[in-house]
């Protein structure tokens, strides 16, 4: 073989493993960016979850709320009728 193509050679291979090892480097970082990404997400939906299940304490809590406001508005007027009544 002459001494360009054994040159060439040589010069290919290390270009070779150069893309190589920039390409596990990318990877690696973007492995890392993916990881930081996917712990950002999953705290956003930790809190997320963690107001809806504040909501819905709330929401299950207002319709009892609401009965127990019309039946102290109805004893209310029960008792102001007795005294507009009774005067």
């Amino acid at each position: 073989m002459s001494e360009a193509v054994i040159v060439a050679l040589i010069t290919g291979a290390c270009a070779i493993a150069a893309q190589l090892v920039i390409s596990r480097t990318n990877t690696r970082e973007m492995y890392a960016r993916l990881d930081k990404a996917q712990a950002v997400t999953d705290t956003k939906i930790d809190e997320l979850t963690r107001e809806v299940r504040k909501h819905n304490g709330f929401a299950e809590k207002i319709p009892v709320l609401e009965e127990k406001i019309k039946v102290a508005n109805h004893r209310l007027d029960d008792l102001e009728g007795g005294q507009k009544n009774g005067n």
